[in-house]
């Protein structure tokens, strides 16, 4: 049985608990209605370096790095994005 076929099955079996803190799922949901508020394409141009960086945080974090940059663009202009925080 494959890893993802052991995953669905633990899933329907009740047997997953989420981890997550209250804190982590609020940056996911924030993530997911910047996702679901796209309704214009926007093409950038990054240095290789950061655009490297940007997907390490993306994949530490867990979200594909599109996402984090319309999350991180979102709170800026939203401004809740603040230096040091």
């Amino acid at each position: 049985m494959s890893m993802s076929e052991r995953l669905v099955s633990a899933y329907e079996r009740g047997a997953l608990k989420s981890v997550a803190t209250k804190t982590e799922l609020a940056k996911f949901k924030a993530a997911a209605r910047a996702t679901g508020l796209k309704d214009k394409r926007v093409n950038i141009r990054l240095s290789s370096g950061d655009l490297n960086d940007i997907q390490v945080k993306a994949l530490e974090e867990g979200m594909p790095y599109q996402t984090l940059i319309a999350s991180v663009l979102h709170k800026y202009v939203t401004g809740r994005l603040r230096e040091g925080a």
